[in-house]
């Protein structure tokens, strides 16, 4: 310990680390010393060479942190209606579902549910031959293949898990789902039909690279691919 002269006071130079374990473990100091706390200055949280009572840094750490709570509550509020959102469109799309009378009407009631419903455009729905509807022939939505198609093989990694998938596709897969040369795709959501896909999948497609992103909650594709292989089962 050494010593150091303060207005002609000499005052002993302590460990930083041994003040705040002594403070720390001494929680009345300031009810016996109350007046230390009014030549507390600490410098403006705000910058410049200017300082601030230790009162006034409380009122701006409690200011600060509920701007953070008002933050999380607004986030809180806009995903709670962004998920009434999607239930609605979930239910519009049961309610299209239940009232086909064929599987031909259950493609025809998917693809204008996405299309207007969920601004999904740049969907390909690909069915097995075996549950693609009789004499309906391909179109840029609907794409029916054999269920041991080398291109759907690729797949297999989306099929074992059994659930849907977002993020960016091999050019391959995005050849095959959406055209040689669509480079304009950014992200997709993969969802696969019936357990272990084996009807098929619903693929949807975005210019938008952050539309389907990796980190997004995939509930809402999973519940509208478990209607879809309902609907086509059904049918």
């Amino acid at each position: 310990m050494t010593t150091r002269p303060m207005r002609g006071v000499e005052i002993a130079e302590v460990d930083e680390a041994a003040v705040a374990s002594y403070l720390s473990a001494t929680p009345d100091f300031f009810d016996r010393h109350a007046q230390l706390l009014l030549k507390i200055r600490l410098p403006d949280s705000r910058g410049g060479a200017t300082t601030v009572s230790l009162l006034e840094r409380q009122v701006e750490v409690l200011r600060e942190r509920n701007r953070q709570l008002e933050r999380k509550l607004k986030e809180f509020v806009s995903v709670a209606r962004e998920n009434d959102t999607l239930n609605a469109k979930v239910l519009t799309m049961a309610r299209r579902l239940i009232a086909t009378t064929s599987r031909a009407a259950v493609i025809t009631a998917i693809e204008a549910t996405l299309r207007e419903d969920f601004d999904a455009g740049q969907s390909v729905l690909v069915l097995t031959q075996a549950d693609a509807p009789a004499g309906r022939a391909e179109t840029r939505f609907l794409r029916v293949v054999r269920s041991d198609a080398p291109d759907l093989r690729s797949f297999e990694t989306l099929f074992s898990s059994g659930k849907p998938r977002c993020g960016q596709l091999r050019d391959s897969q995005r050849d095959f789902l959406f055209g040689a040369g669509s480079v304009e795709i950014g992200s997709v959501a993969l969802v696969p039909l019936g357990p272990k896909g084996n009807l098929g999948l619903l693929a949807c497609g975005s210019h938008n690279a952050q539309r389907f992103n990796p980190t997004m909650s995939t509930d809402f594709l999973t519940r509208i691919g478990e209607l879809i292989a309902a609907a086509l089962v059904e049918d």
